[in-house]
């Protein structure tokens, strides 16, 4: 199986949009030979993530929730406060939402790698730039 890595710049995209063709591409959907159960996806560094954008009213609207599991251990903070404290976060939440939810999707999802800033560590592996 031939494993391509591809870079993809965050900077202006649409976060829901960005994180279905990253998804897409983990999957291994873009290849010919893609089959459901085998893990046939590519690697995906996601770079300048802290510049992505949402649309409409979202930044204030948007809530991820984490719950602890003790009682009163729920915390609530909005995109704009998340996008502020930890903005990989958000993308690496979204991806993780559009894979399959076993075995199989927690294999893919440990091929995306996503920073804040324009650099990252995986320039040996000669990325090639994926854009949409």
């Amino acid at each position: 199986m031939q494993r391509n890595w591809y870079v993809v710049d965050g900077t202006n995209q649409t976060v829901g949009r960005m994180c279905a063709k990253i998804a897409s591409v983990l999957r291994g959907k873009n290849k010919a030979y893609y089959t459901p159960h085998v893990d046939c996806g590519d690697f995906v560094v996601v770079t300048n993530c802290d510049k992505i954008k949402f649309t409409g009213n979202k930044l204030d609207d948007k809530i991820y929730i984490n719950y602890s599991g003790y009682p009163g251990g729920k915390k609530e903070e909005t995109a704009r406060e998340l996008l502020r404290r930890r903005p990989d976060a958000i993308i690496e939440r979204a991806v993780k939402g559009m894979l399959p939810k076993n075995r199989l999707g927690r294999k893919m999802y440990k091929k995306l790698f996503v920073y804040a800033g324009a650099e990252h560590p995986h320039t040996a592996q000669q990325p090639k730039t994926l854009t949409f």
